[in-house]
């Protein structure tokens, strides 16, 4: 099972990853974890994007394709895995494309949480944190029994800068112009599936497994 996990900022991808590898028995990996290996493992690559990283800048398409392409060389990811983060735009799907065929893979399926905008903003906006324990809250769906105080260790929740407003519908446009060519990418090569991620989680991890059969 090769699967391609896509979705906006806050449509619930660590969720529904973490139920795939659970049923499927397969790896998940993201852009950052395949970053922070390569950088632990020092491989020539690694200390390439360790040194674009320190210096605040991205990491170049070729050094990032050249991880990917070890990453899924590595013995765990012969019977399947779920790939998140990556690719980003058409060239990146072009050189993944390329990197499956050398090792004799076809992707199963390109899965996109779909959730609407106000509805993503909402989850953003209202999500608290422990400052403390790192305990995750929601002023609306999942609130503290105490405003600001947390239920696990009693200390004070707060809200993240990047959860802000106008933080958050800034990352949603920059996703939305990102992804949109890959959408189209995917639907050319007929393994784009949409789910609605705005359901209730079970329904969700329903409908992915289902568009896997």
């Amino acid at each position: 099972m090769y699967i391609l996990l896509m979705g906006p900022p806050g449509a619930g991808k660590g969720t529904q990853a973490a139920n795939l590898v659970q049923k499927y028995n397969i790896p998940h990996i993201s852009t950052g974890d395949m970053f922070r290996a390569a950088v632990k493992e020092g491989s020539e690559l690694g200390k390439k994007a360790k040194a674009c990283m320190d210096g605040g800048q991205l990491v170049p398409d070729e050094i990032t394709i050249g991880i990917v392409r070890e990453r899924l060389a590595k013995p765990d990811c012969a019977k399947g895995f779920i790939l998140d983060g990556f690719p980003r735009t058409v060239e990146q799907a072009d050189a993944l494309d390329g990197i499956l065929k050398e090792l004799s893979i076809s992707l199963t399926r390109a899965v996109d949480i779909s959730v609407p905008s106000d509805v993503l903003v909402e989850r953003a906006t209202g999500r608290r944190i422990c400052k403390k324990c790192g305990a995750t809250y929601h002023i609306r769906f999942n609130p503290t029994k105490t405003e600001g105080v947390c239920d696990e260790c009693g200390g004070e929740t707060y809200q993240r800068a990047d959860d802000s407003e106008a933080t958050m519908k800034n990352r949603l446009s920059v996703y939305e112009a990102q992804t949109k060519p890959l959408i189209d990418y995917y639907k050319k090569a007929g393994l784009y599936s949409e789910i609605d991620g705005s359901q209730e989680m079970s329904k969700v991890f329903a409908d992915i497994t289902a568009c896997l059969k």
